[in-house]
């Protein structure tokens, strides 16, 4: 098939990703989207392709509605799922795309705080509309016009979507990256030490602790509420002893953890910290959302 638009459509598949996987918290979903959104584009005769003044715009509206048709029936499908869902982690920039890491300032996964997991769990807890209106808006700059046409709603509509969602985000208190990464630093080392004094004094007394294992493998079930508690959990995984490496890698652009097996990784821990202190873990051992993690 012969199409001169082809460069500048292929060029739009990073950007498709990178709003897929914020929309939807799946990279595996996001992928799913993107194929589709092609697919679409190139159901479209020559004539009909030729007639579409910017290509990315309609490629990024349809993605969008696509996910928003999703985000429609996730309530559902997670409600079948075993245990509690955490979106996909991603590793460091570039790995998880494949290819040469592109300089693009639209290419921003794990770059700044609307990849973290903090900010994905968020999101997961808005309304399929409020999510795409405050994506598209506050994170891809799209104007309140473009985000209506996508959605279905008006303008006016969309500001208040998007007003309603960024409440949720608490942009507070925020550590720098360094000090994120010698707090989950400090964590690693009284975990694998047995420390249970340091890690004590690392966690904040309401830290919580969530797993996803998707019922395919051994996690505790329900969120850990409380530091003590949390880190009576973490010592009774140390005592299991076994052959596991702990590695400090990015996670969804933020310091975190992966432990390996025999070089394979079998989790992932993905962090939220305030004033100094953990406040969250987020722990993701379902295999199927380990996938970017053992693509090689």
């Amino acid at each position: 098939m012969t199409d001169p638009q082809l460069p500048a459509v292929m060029n739009e598949r990073r950007q498709l990703i990178n709003l897929a996987y914020r929309l939807l918290g799946s990279l595996a979903e996001a992928e799913d989207v993107v194929q589709e959104t092609y697919a679409r584009w190139y159901a479209l005769s020559e004539r009909q392709r030729r007639e579409i003044a910017a290509p990315g715009a309609w490629l990024t509206t349809v993605a969008s509605r696509i996910c928003l048709d999703l985000l429609g029936s996730a309530r559902a499908r997670r409600e079948r799922y075993v245990g509690e869902w955490i979106p996909e982690p991603v590793p460091g920039r570039g790995d998880w795309l494949g290819g040469p890491v592109s300089a693009d300032p639209a290419d921003r996964v794990t770059l700044d705080e609307s990849i973290s997991m903090a900010f994905l769990v968020v999101l997961d807890s808005m309304t399929p509309a409020e999510r795409v209106a405050f994506v598209l808006h506050d994170v891809f700059r799209y104007s309140f016009a473009e985000v209506a046409d996508i959605v279905g709603r008006t303008p006016a509509a969309c500001r208040q979507l998007a007003s309603s969602a960024r409440r949720r985000i608490d942009t507070s208190r925020a550590p720098s990256s360094t000090e994120r990464a010698d707090i989950v630093r400090d964590f690693k080392r009284a975990w694998e030490t047995r420390d249970i004094e340091a890690l004590i004094g690392l966690l904040d007394p309401r830290a919580i602790a969530t797993a996803d294992s998707g019922g395919l493998v051994l996690a505790f079930l329900d969120p850990i509420v409380g530091r003590d508690r949390i880190a009576d959990a973490w010592m009774e995984i140390a005592a299991r002893g076994g052959p596991t490496t702990l590695v400090e890698r990015t996670v969804n652009g933020q310091p975190g953890l992966v432990a390996e097996v025999d070089g394979a990784v079998v989790s992932v821990y993905a962090f939220d910290i305030a004033d100094g202190r953990i406040t969250r873990i987020w722990v993701i051992r379902n295999p199927d959302k380990l996938r970017p993690w053992t693509a090689g």
